[in-house]
């Protein structure tokens, strides 16, 4: 496969993104501007970010303990670095900063420090990062039944904390869901579950992108989000919030950079004093190109304002909602509502279509990219899909998840950003109603697991 990498970065958007004037083939040999609406799997990649990457990457260095002056530098870079993110979450005075690889590592970091014992709690509508990090020895899970209300979540939270006392608990809640893009009540959350004695950690990966996160005001104890949602797709993710359990755990990973002395004991065994602070949990060589790449994109939204990004979000939403509203044959998915808050993220099914397959010649005829599936929230999907008239039967490319005897489901996700043109918008609506009123012009097929066109002709 052949990649066009030309950029063009003088888009119809508040922030010049990387690839926005790339072409991809159609599968009848024409090439297009492709439309990227795939922005909460994994968001492109800021001009920004890339050029301030691109200017340091002849420096990079050992970090930490290195004598030489690209060490030195990359050091201060990496710190930097973590005090801009500090900033940028609005961090108390106290908090601490762990860089990871993504939400994924940073759940499943807060969940190995954890005291033993510790009840945790979430909804049954959260993405798998938050769900299974909990399952480990020595924790209580208990999951929560979607709500259909802000009101009937913050109660369900309220009567669920009153029912399970526990020395320890954890309330683990999204800021926006990865499936429907609503909106979830963090404050009035985070004020039951205080007044229970609880503490909260937000899976912000969705809401960072698109919201000011101040750890502060919403007044949780811990948030997780990944770069590569926040256009910085250079593996690095962050875990921040109150230090004591970190502190007092064993670190997630044991090597250097998290020890401090190392001894041979008189009994032939090994006595390790561990660091405190950041380095306790950030064992090996750390990740200081993925750090920066976050700080520089925290800069990025910060200067190009939360409430002018969040405006034009709201009003892309609308015209994208009303223009599906009009195709009688799409419904689009949501747990509290039509008129719920919701960040750049929506989810639907089409009626007589297979969703892989709709996504497929979305792709295949028209050049634009969406996702396909489960999404990585299996309850909440199936939740969602409940009652729906059953999907179409589909070999191509439908999903392995669904449960034994369960009719295949699946649903479709548009996502986008502060790097999408109104245009990709307008494409995928064009698109999505000639889909629905004439039909794919090509066939398709199953293709490993993935719906492809058949150009076997």
């Amino acid at each position: 496969m052949s990649l066009d990498t030309s950029l063009d970065t003088a888009v119809c958007a508040p922030l010049a993104v990387l690839g926005s004037a790339v072409e991809v083939p159609l599968v009848g040999g024409e090439k297009v501007t492709y439309a990227a609406l795939d922005y909460a799997a994994s968001a492109p990649a800021l001009q920004r970010v890339w050029d301030d990457v691109a200017a340091y990457a002849p420096y990079y260095g050992s970090v930490h303990r290195g004598a030489g002056y690209l060490s030195q530098l990359s050091t201060d870079l990496f710190e930097q670095s973590r005090r801009t993110v500090e900033e940028f979450l609005d961090l108390r005075d106290g908090d601490q900063l762990v860089f990871t690889r993504a939400t994924t590592d940073s759940l499943n970091l807060l969940a190995a420090v954890v005291p033993a014992g510790t009840r945790v709690f979430a909804f049954e509508t959260e993405h798998h990062a938050s769900l299974l990090p909990w399952r480990r020895q020595g924790l209580e899970v208990s999951f929560l039944p979607a709500p259909r209300s802000h009101a009937e979540a913050v109660a369900a939270l309220d009567a669920a904390l009153a029912a399970q006392p526990a020395e320890h608990r954890l309330f683990c809640v999204t800021g926006a869901s990865n499936v429907t893009g609503e909106l979830w009540p963090v404050a009035e959350l985070t004020e039951v579950a205080h007044r229970h004695g609880a503490r909260v950690v937000l899976d912000a990966a969705q809401l960072a992108p698109h919201h000011r996160v101040s750890v502060r005001e919403l007044d949780v104890d811990w948030v997780a989000f990944s770069g590569h949602k926040l256009y910085a797709p250079f593996g690095a993710g962050v875990l921040a919030g109150r230090s004591d359990w970190l502190e007092a755990a064993e670190p997630y990973l044991a090597g250097g950079g998290a020890s401090r002395t190392v001894a041979r004991q008189e009994d032939g065994s090994v006595a390790v004093e561990w660091h405190q602070g950041p380095a306790r949990h950030e064992a090996g060589s750390p990740n200081v190109i993925g750090a920066y790449a976050i700080a520089s994109a925290c800069r990025a939204l910060t200067e190009a304002g939360f409430d002018s990004l969040q405006a034009r979000e709201e009003q892309l939403l609308a015209r994208l909602k009303a223009g599906l509203a009009e195709i009688p044959e799409v419904t689009v998915l949501s747990l509290f509502g039509g008129a719920a808050a919701q960040v750049g993220v929506l989810s639907f099914v089409v009626q007589g279509w297979n969703s892989s397959h709709f996504s497929a010649a979305l792709s295949a005829e028209y050049g634009i990219g969406v996702r396909d599936g489960l999404f990585c929230a299996h309850p909440l999907v199936r939740t969602l899909l409940a009652g729906d008239a059953p999907a179409p039967a589909s070999s191509c490319g439908a999903p392995d998840a669904s449960l034994p005897g369960e009719r295949s489901l699946n649903a479709i996700r548009i996502s986008f950003g502060a790097g999408t043109p109104e245009e990709h918008l307008e494409r995928f609506l064009g698109a999505v109603r000639e889909l629905v009123s004439d039909g794919a012009r090509w066939t398709y097929r199953n293709e490993g697991g993935r719906c492809v066109a058949d150009t076997r002709r």
